[in-house]
């Protein structure tokens, strides 16, 4: 099974970006999505982005991220 993991760029340049998540910073591939300003959200995989994602959807990424981390942790 694949995962994507919403992130917000921080900063980049034409192929790269420093995207955080819950505090860390990553650096992440942007050849398949392009430029991308500080603040837009990204869905990655594998250390790429591999789309823009609006910050509603980025957030129900990541709430069912952590609902999910929850259940296997076997808390309600």
């Amino acid at each position: 099974m694949c995962i994507g993991i919403p992130m917000r760029v921080v900063a980049g340049n034409e192929f790269a970006a420093q995207c955080e998540r819950h505090g860390k910073t990553t650096t992440i591939s942007l050849m398949l999505v392009g430029p991308q300003p500080p603040g837009t959200h990204i869905l990655t995989h594998l250390g790429s982005a591999i789309r823009v994602l609006e910050a509603e959807e980025a957030r129900a990424i990541d709430d069912a991220l952590a609902s999910l981390a929850e259940a296997v942790e076997g808390r309600e």
